[in-house]
């Protein structure tokens, strides 16, 4: 599964001083398929961790009760529910003081979007801006859809398997329509061959998700494409309004903010993690792209009123439910 999908008994991400825990779906054997949905209770106490931490996978949480914060990337959401939450590959997040959570979750990787590839482009958007209140309409709704997938994915019948992926579809389309501003600006989604501008558009937009240092230049990104930069440049700014050097350095000066944020390396390690040799320049960067020097915005405390909170021990994956006799 391209890396995104481990097997039974297999850790996640080793534990390493300074570095954010990354959660990964767990499958029952090779080629299975990647996707679960269940409780909270079901899911596992993994699905309502309380620290700092990413998937390889994408989450649709619909909260139905409970008190509490949710806190993703740097955004503090308070829990009023019902609530529909979406979160993307790569985005740190965790649950401060929660209390009666219930509700249901939905686990896939991207490898389950295979029938409809746009939908990466429009769960990005959500989750751009995910915490979305629902109207008692909207809410009976969302869980009468997600109660089907429940259904089919416990039963598992002839044929199940494309079924989920058409009852996820509907999902994603009626949560994109719900009245929430959507803040993140994503490529377009792609219509032909590798090569034409959305497709490149698309590609570059998955691997500044990645937060890989070494694709952190409009250089490396159009290599491993396979485009020149000039191209780059011209299809990105058609799909996005802004040339790929801004999506860099924004994804950058993101990646570094949820560092010191969430784990309390030093400044010069936050600048290593975020693709930067010279601590210096990192500094001038950082107070160039959000005001703030590096130091005074740990001291602020976006989400945490403070210093950033590390965990070194090792994580459990996420693991499939056991399906019902």
């Amino acid at each position: 599964m391209r890396g995104t999908t481990v097997l039974p008994g297999t850790p996640c991400a080793a534990p390493v001083a300074g570095v954010l825990p990354m959660h990964r779906l767990e499958v029952p054997m090779p080629n299975a398929l990647p996707f679960a949905i269940g409780t909270f209770d079901t899911i596992g106490p993994m699905s309502r961790a309380a620290f700092p931490h990413r998937h390889t996978f994408y989450e649709i949480v619909h909260v139905t009760a409970g008190t509490g914060t949710h806190v993703l990337d740097l955004t503090r959401w308070e829990l009023r529910p019902p609530h529909l939450c979406v979160i993307a590959p790569g985005q740190v997040h965790h649950w401060e003081n929660a209390a009666g959570l219930d509700g249901s979750v939905v686990l896939f990787t991207e490898d389950f979007l295979l029938d409809h590839p746009g939908d990466r482009d429009v769960l990005r958007g959500l989750a751009g801006h995910p915490w979305l209140t629902l109207d008692e309409h909207d809410h009976e709704r969302t869980g009468r859809l997600v109660a089907e997938l429940h259904e089919e994915y416990r039963r598992g019948a002839e044929g199940f398997e494309s079924v989920l992926r058409a009852l996820l579809h509907i999902l994603v389309v009626r949560t994109a329509r719900l009245p929430a501003p959507v803040t993140t600006i994503t490529a377009a989604v792609p219509s032909g061959p590798a090569t034409r501008p959305g497709a490149v558009a698309d590609a570059f937009a998955r691997l500044l998700a990645r937060t890989d240092p070494d694709l952190w230049s409009v250089r490396a990104c159009a290599e491993r494409i396979g485009v020149t930069t000039g191209y780059l440049t011209e299809a990105v700014k058609a799909a996005t309004g802004r040339t790929p050097g801004q999506l860099v350095r924004e994804a950058r000066a993101h990646e570094a903010k949820r560092l010191l944020a969430h784990t309390d390396l030093t400044v010069r390690q936050v600048a290593a993690r975020a693709g930067f040799a010279d601590p210096a320049y990192f500094c001038r960067f950082f107070r160039r792209e959000t005001g703030l020097s590096p130091g005074a915005f740990r001291r602020g405390g976006e989400t945490h009123g403070g210093g950033g909170i590390h965990h070194d021990h090792r994580i459990e994956s996420i693991a499939r439910p056991e399906p019902a006799a």
